[in-house]
């Protein structure tokens, strides 16, 4: 699952990871793009010493045997950097997850205020999916209108079985939480399920509404191809 920032992502990961049948990983390239980039991210000390920081022995981790038949992996797109192996993508079905960038923008805004375009996904995640073979694209707002009828749609074009246990899942998080859950998973560990239909867009600072409305041909290019 392909993703950005503040999209829903972590409520999908629990989602499938409610299946009897699913095994989860939650960001698993993020501590090798932190020490790639160098950026100063929340808790970035904690997540570099918690992951394998060289790429290709997170896409050997990919690989690695689980117990389970099927295997759910959580990316956000802008984790992948220029250069890093993408050949493995040609092994896995490539879902692309996604939301209107001002929602984006105004939830991200509120855990970190520093923010540039790079930072919510749109363009890596574009720059993906016109790499990988038969992508598939859902809306996160989609999903918040119709949980159940579009997780369906979603089962039925990756090839598995649709399962209500996807539905809900206990408060408090997921075992498969990476370490930055204490900063960035506060309302998701809240939930338990996907709450009801978003409202109108939020407003944005100037600043901010630039940097959503250069995000919006990204967003419209993946938006063509969702599930409807």
């Amino acid at each position: 699952m392909w993703s950005g920032p503040r999209n829903l992502s972590t409520a999908m990961m629990y989602s499938f990871g409610a299946r009897n049948d699913c095994y989860v990983v939650d960001e698993p390239f993020y501590a090798a793009y932190l020490a790639a980039t160098g950026l100063n991210h929340p808790l970035r000390n904690q997540v570099i010493n918690s992951q394998d920081t060289v790429p290709t022995k997170v896409v050997e981790s990919l690989f690695s045997p689980v117990l389970k038949p099927l295997f759910y992996q959580k990316h956000m797109a802008h984790h992948i950097t220029a250069g890093w192996p993408m050949y493995w993508t040609k092994r896995v079905i490539n879902v692309f997850l996604i939301r209107h960038p001002a929602r984006v923008i105004a939830s991200y805004a509120k855990k970190r205020e520093s923010l540039i375009i790079e930072d919510i996904g749109l363009i890596q995640q574009v720059r993906i999916f016109e790499m990988v073979e038969s992508p598939i694209v859902i809306d996160s707002s989609d999903i918040r209108r119709d949980p159940s009828g579009m997780l369906q749609k979603l089962c039925h074009r990756i090839g598995v079985e649709w399962d209500e246990k996807m539905l809900g899942w206990p408060k408090g998080g997921h075992s498969a939480d990476g370490i930055w859950a204490a900063h960035w998973y506060g309302s998701v560990h809240q939930s338990q399920g996907f709450e009801g239909e978003e409202g109108i867009l939020p407003e944005l600072t100037e600043d901010y509404e630039k940097i959503k409305n250069d995000a919006m041909p990204y967003y419209e290019t993946l938006a063509a191809h969702r599930i409807i």
